[in-house]
Parts: C-alpha cells; structure tokens; sequence
C-alpha cells in the first residue's frame, strides 16, 4: 500500500444522515476522490449498524483513507476504532457529543441511546492521528467534556470558538475551515505506514 497517495476521504455523518446543505455534504462535492457512509435504511440507532456501515466502506476502500466524522459521526468512528479492519491515516472529528449527559429536546433520549448501545464512550487512545474540533458554544457537548476526550483519544484539540453544533442550525453551510484541517491532516500523515494497531 502507497501510503503517501492522496488518501481516500470517507464523509462519517451524524444520526441525520444526509442534508444538503450540511458543510459535510458540500466538501463532498468539492472532494475528487471521497465516498460517504450511506444512510440506514433501517436500525438508525443502533450503534452497532451504524459501525457496521462505516466498515463496509472502508473494507471497499484501497488505498489510504481519511475519515471526516461529525456530530454521532464522530462516536461512530471512535467505536469503529477500538477494533478496526484496516489502516486509517487520519480523521477530523468534528463536534463529538457527550451521549453520556441528556441531549436537547429533539434528539435522542438516554433511554433510546442505551438501548442503541452507545454509552459508554470509548475513553481509549485512537490508533490513529487525528483533529477534534471543539466549539465553544455546543448544545450538544461542554468544551471541556469535548477537550477530555480529545485528550483521552490522543487528539489535536481545534478551538473553533462559538460555532454551536457546527450545523445548518447552527449557520453551517459550507464551512470553509473543513478544508483546512483536512489538509493539514494530510499533510502530517503523508508518511504514515504503520499496521491500525501500531498507528499514533
């Protein structure tokens, strides 16, 4: 495998699969060489299809990859990470929420996230480098819940400063910094060749 190749861009979205004008859905389509985890069409939440999913992406991958999680995206990836299949170079994990404290009116409730098995939140250090971008004002998470598992993960921690959930809702939309972090990821792994075990 030619690790140094532009990567592969795997798009991870949140539990609202796909929305048009979601900043991950306009990088997609500036990307040339990118692929996105499908939407279920049934058992949404469960936490263990939604894994399942991304792998099959990446079994139909070859070549380096490079993850860009958001939101549920980004505890998808870290439960996928805990026994991955294959080599990952990087991923930017954008807005994890903290699904161990009650979400706001509209998403899921903690009885709903256990029984989709989503708790606990690996607390582990990923196999491979990778970006948190935290906001300061996430209705979903606490910056210092989201610093805590940046730190845990072994993660660059992003400070993005008041962006909300960093969605629609939020005011994004295309969100040009996406394309910055991704690069720099990039760049700082071009040389990455390590087995997913072996992987830092």
């Amino acid at each position: 495998m030619n690790d140094t190749a532009e990567p592969t861009v795997v798009i991870v979205p949140g539990l609202r699969d796909h929305v048009p004008e979601h900043w991950q859905t306009l990088l997609a389509a500036r990307l040339d060489n990118v692929r996105t985890v499908p939407p279920l069409e049934r058992d949404g939440l469960s936490r263990a299809a939604r894994v399942a999913a991304l792998d099959a992406v990446l079994t139909d991958i070859e070549g380096p990859v490079v993850l860009v999680a958001h939101s549920a995206g980004v505890m998808i990836t870290v439960h996928w990470a805990q026994q991955p299949t294959r080599p990952v170079r990087g991923a930017l994990l954008a807005t994890p929420p903290d699904l161990e404290t009650p979400l706001p009116q509209g998403y899921p409730t903690p009885e709903e996230l256990a029984a989709g098995d989503w708790n606990p939140i690996p607390w582990r250090r990923l196999p491979f480098p990778s970006i948190v971008a935290a906001s300061s004002t996430d209705p979903l998470a606490s910056y210092r819940r989201v610093a805590g598992m940046a730190e845990a993960w072994g993660s660059r921690l992003a400070d993005l400063g008041d962006v909300g959930h960093l969605n629609p809702a939020s005011g994004y939309g295309y969100w040009p910094r996406a394309e910055e972090l991704l690069r720099e990821l990039i760049d700082a792994t071009a040389a990455t060749t390590a087995a997913p075990e072996a992987v830092r």
